[in-house]
């Protein structure tokens, strides 16, 4: 029986050894099909979508920040290409900041994954194949506002022909150019700052209010602040993770007015001196009480999505105050806080305040 039953398992043995052979052999659709069943065959990795959107950022702000944040919405990878000085000067004047500048800003932008220095202002021919081939760019992203060269031609006529141009919405109530507007009004009213008419141009600088000029001139009709804070915006700009249970939290605060390459590198080395680092934005009052009735010239929404935009800050509480309590530094965890005096960062332990 036992040697009856041992033959049998060869056979059953012999036979599936049979059955393999056919199926690998003779039968490789089924064989194929069964395979599939146990063992998925992996799947080809799809490749990530590229985007592209260019410009000249110049004096960036939230609204540059804001553009950019859509175009990497569009797909999976964003590159940027900042416009070099000789094309703002040939279509636009001289830029207020200069190209290497304007790089670190982009550069600092969260949603920005590569930049591309030098841009032509116009998608020429031999620039968007450049991109489609060297740099695989999927499709070209601007605003729905018009950009026009000076002959009057669409500066993305191109990309719109060939089918791969992407359009995002642009950010209403800011612009350089306003900024600008708002700076030569700050200048014209330097001069008020013991006027009686202190407190009432403090709060057109921190809410907005319109300001007109006797003489009508640069400063006529210029709106401080046309920024309509929103929650869903704020949350548009936010990180989702906090900090983890361990982290080693670092604090930092200030005005950050008109964010620039300054803020940029100086949140780069808190953020290198621990785990998560928290910003503190000064309200209006604040800033107006410590730099002049003319100060801020953002307020304090705007300032806080700049910083909010930069890749260093993980998260801002606005509306900081100027002095760091004890109160303060248990509800954050923080474990250091940093101050800049005469020029130098210092990091402070907040061990004394808990």
């Amino acid at each position: 029986m036992g040697s009856e039953g041992g033959g049998g398992r060869s056979e059953n043995v012999q036979q599936s050894s049979r059955f393999v052979a056919t199926w690998i052999v003779g039968g490789a659709v089924l064989g194929l099909s069964v395979l599939g069943l146990r063992f998925a065959l992996p799947k080809k990795k799809k490749r990530p979508i590229r985007v592209y959107m260019d410009g000249c950022f110049d004096m960036m702000h939230y609204g540059h920040c804001n553009a950019l944040r859509q175009a990497r919405a569009l797909g999976d990878q964003l590159v940027v290409g900042v416009v070099s000085d000789a094309e703002i000067i040939a279509n636009k004047g001289p830029p207020v900041t200069p190209l290497h500048e304007r790089m670190i800003m982009v550069g600092a932008v969260k949603w920005v994954d590569e930049v591309i220095s030098d841009a032509p202002y116009a998608i020429t021919e031999e620039f968007m194949r450049k991109l489609f081939d060297e740099y695989n760019i999927d499709y070209i992203i601007h605003g729905d506002d018009p950009c026009l060269l000076p002959d009057g031609t669409d500066a993305y006529a191109l990309a719109k022909k060939v089918g791969r141009y992407k359009q995002i919405k642009r950010t209403e109530g800011v612009s350089s150019t306003d900024i600008v507007g708002r700076m030569l009004l700050c200048v014209r009213e330097r001069t008020t700052v013991d006027s009686p008419s202190h407190a009432s141009l403090q709060r057109q600088f921190s809410h907005g209010h319109s300001q007109k000029s006797d003489d009508g001139g640069a400063g006529s009709d210029t709106r401080v602040s046309h920024f309509l804070p929103t929650s869903r915006r704020i949350v548009q700009f936010s990180n989702s993770k906090g900090a983890g249970p361990d982290a080693r939290i670092v604090y930092i605060d200030g005005a950050f007015d008109l964010f620039h390459a300054g803020h940029v590198e100086i949140l780069r080395l808190a953020r290198g001196l621990g785990d998560f680092l928290l910003v503190g934005i000064h309200t209006d009052q604040t800033v107006s009480a410590n730099r002049g009735v003319h100060r801020p010239i953002m307020n304090l929404h705007e300032r806080s999505l700049s910083v909010l935009a930069c890749r260093y800050a993980d998260e801002v509480i606005i509306g900081a105050p100027r002095e760091v309590s004890k109160d303060m530094v248990i509800s954050t965890h923080m474990n250091t806080f940093l101050k800049i005096i005469c020029n130098i960062l210092i990091a402070i332990s907040t061990r004394p305040l808990q």
